[in-house]
Order: structure tokens, then C-alpha cells, then sequence
């Protein structure tokens, strides 16, 4: 049975043109699907978001109305959870596509390895198994960079869209989720998929204007610094814009070179923590007043580990270069995403402006 804010029709519609079609975009609490949402919206797609309870439908239209959305936007809400079957039939009938950014977030006592992976893998398949069921034309699957990066020895080119994460190696919980989600959904459309294509978005720390007090932990790294945290470990990310990596999703999704396709969502080359607070300090002045100037050494950061297992999941990366490329999604789909520094001083820009940094 269906369960949502408004009794959506699902019948497809015959015509493809804009304004008829209806896109699925689940997880739409999330800060990519939410960015996803207004893309599509603005396009003119009917979009269909999945949440885990209906009471945070409100609290979804208050964010994209941040991001511009009108009130009477063509916004559909269906109750869905990645580890339940109900309501993923109903939530794919009739849409064209699926934006499938749903994903796990367990936390304290819960966040063991089985709590992290179980959800992501049966999420993935209980999404895909849905779609094509529905006869969906493509699934464009949110993946990680985490699937591709984690475990590696230095490498001595940046990664790309050919590496995948060795498990093998030191992994965090959610790297590994990802990497087995991931495959997971490559080989259910090869095995079962009946004609069902796909797609996959394997984005790095995800920054941009955030929409409100829910936002991605890549823009909680902007917060810290703005906030005023001890110092700068010594970690090396890419960045990227969440306008552009919804901007991907979008192309990844009818582009008839997308299909079949993997595309790293980066911008520009890797920058270590401190090169990211000096640019918060040389552009917002007095706003940037508690972001540190020193970077922590090693020894300390390993130490803080010992007790904080979110610092403790930085120790595999200290000190080594996390460089990533963007040329494929560039060459095969003529995506043009923002330079790092914008992505950077969005991200600062929106969180002072939606009073979320510490006074």
C-alpha cells in the first residue's frame, strides 16, 4: 500500500517531454538528493523522493524551498526504508528513472561492520529489484569515492573510475559498504537486470550551500574548521560542488554514453586540510577568525584516535596524496563542474548564512 503526502498517478506517462516525466530520487532527507531534487525540478521532471517517515516531509520541502523550490513544485513523498520491502514497488511505479542515493548512517553502539554493510548491499538490491520491476529506463546509483579509493598503497597517478577499494587492506566500515553496494548492484543488472541499465556517481567530499541544519559530513569538515578545531590534520581530499555532482547525476541519467558507466565526481586537484583553512582565512576574514593555522602532527592525531574512532578513521589516510580525476564525466558527458575554491567558499558562505557556525 502506498503512503504519501499526495496520491501520486502510476500510470507512466506516455510522453517522454518535459513537465511528463516522473524521476524517483530516494533517500530525499539527504544533502545530494536533495540537490538532485531541485536540479530535476528545474529541468521540469515530476520528481517522486523517498524518505523513512513521512513526518520529515516538511522538513525536506523547508530545505529545497532554501534552494529555490516553489511551494506548489510538482513533489511527491513516498514512505520507504532500505531495509524494509514496503513501499519500494509502489515508489518506482511509473517513473522513468531513479536517482538512488539512499544510504545507511548507522552511529554509536550500532556501528559495527554487519550494521554499515547489510543495509547498503539489500538497499541497493531491494532499489534495483523495484526499478526493474517498474520497467525504469535507467538507475543512476550514488556510489562513493570511498569505493574506489580505500586500501591502496600511494599511488603515483590519481585514481579513476578503473580502481576499486581493496578490502584487504585498512578499510573503514562505510568504505567497505560502499564497495560491496557497489558491486553488488554492477552484478545484479548483468544477472537479473532484464534490460535494466545503470549508471554510477562515485563523488569525493561532497561540498556547496548547504540547505539547512542536515547536511553532508564533508560540509561538517567546513564547519569544524569555521568552529574552530585544534589544528589541521594531515589529510589530502578532492572536493567537488553538490550543484555539479547533481548536475552529473542528471547527465548520467539520459546520456546514452552513461550507460553501463562509472564517472568519479571531482574538481580540480586534491588539497590537504591546511591549504583548505588558509584559503577560509584569506577570503572570509573576520568569519574565519577560529579556523586554525597549524597542522597536528602524526603522533597526536593517532593518540586522539585511541578514543574517537572517527579520528581513528583518518590514521590509514594520513599524509598520503588522495588526488583524483574528473576527465572521463568531462570527455564522455561534457560535464563542466565549479573549481575546488568555489565548492569551498560556497560551502563557508551557506553555513553563515544559515547561522550554523558557532558565534
Amino acid at each position: 500500500m502506498i503512503t504519501t503526502t499526495e496520491q501520486p498517478d502510476l500510470e507512466r506517462a506516455d510522453e517522454r517531454g518535459t513537465g511528463e516525466t516522473r524521476v524517483l530520487v530516494t533517500g530525499g532527507t539527504g544533502f545530494i538528493a536533495q540537490h538532485c531534487i531541485l536540479a530535476l525540478l528545474a529541468q521540469g521532471y515530476r520528481v517522486r523522493t523517498t524518505v523513512r517517515s513521512l513526518a520529515r516531509a516538511a522538513e525536506v520541502r523547508r530545505q529545497l524551498a532554501t534552494g529555490g523550490a516553489e511551494p506548489d513544485a510538482p513533489l511527491e513523498f513516498v514512505q520507504a526504508d532500505l531495509e524494509h520491502d514496503e513501499g519500494w514497488r509502489d515508489a518506482a511505479a511509473g517513473c522513468a528513472y531513479v536517482l538512488h542515493g539512499a544510504s545507511p548512517t548507522p552511529s554509536g553502539a550500532h556501528a559495527d561492520e554487519d550494521a554499515w554493510i547489510r543495509p547498503a548491499v539489500d538497499g541497493n538490491l531491494r532499489v534495483l529489484r523495484a526499478a526493474r520491476d517498474a520497467r525504469v529506463e535507467r538507475v543512476v546509483l550514488t556510489s562513493a569515492f570511498g569505493a574506489i579509493c580505500a586500501g591502496h598503497a600511494p599511488k603515483d597517478r590519481p585514481f579513476d573510475e578503473t580502481d576499486w577499494s581493496d578490502l584487504s587492506g585498512a578499510v573503514w566500515p562505510y568504505q567497505k559498504s560502499k564497495t560491496l553496494a557497489e558491486r553488488a548492484a554492477w552484478d545484479f543488472v548483468a544477472r537479473e537486470g532484464d534490460g535494466l541499465a545503470l549508471s554510477a556517481i562515485n563523488p569525493v567530499a561532497v561540498l556547496g550551500p548547504a540547505l539547512g541544519p542536515v547536511y553532508s559530513h564533508s560540509i561538517r569538515l567546513i564547519k569544524n574548521l569555521m568552529d574552530g578545531q585544534p589544528g589541521c590534520p594531515r589529510i589530502n581530499s578532492c572536493f567537488v560542488d553538490v550543484r555539479d555532482v547533481a548536475d552529473l547525476h542528471l547527465l548520467a541519467m539520459t546520456h546514452p554514453a552513461a550507460r553501463g558507466e562509472r564517472f568519479l565526481a571531482t574538481s580540480g586537484d586534491s588539497m590537504w586540510m591546511i591549504d583548505v583553512a588558509r584559503l577560509l582565512r584569506a577570503r572570509l576574514g573576520e568569519d574565519a577568525a577560529r579556523v586554525p593555522a597549524r597542522v597536528l602532527p602524526d603522533w597526536l592525531v593517532r593518540l586522539v584516535a585511541l578514543k574517537d574512532p572517527v579520528v581513528r578513521g583518518m590514521v590509514p589516510q594520513l599524509g598520503l596524496n588522495m588526488n583524483a580525476s574528473g576527465a572521463k564525466a568531462r570527455r564522455l558527458l561534457g560535464w563542466t563542474p565549479r573549481p575546488p575554491e568555489q565548492a569551498i567558499m560556497a560551502t563557508a558562505t551557506s553555513l553563515l548564512d544559515l547561522g550554523l557556525v558557532r558565534p
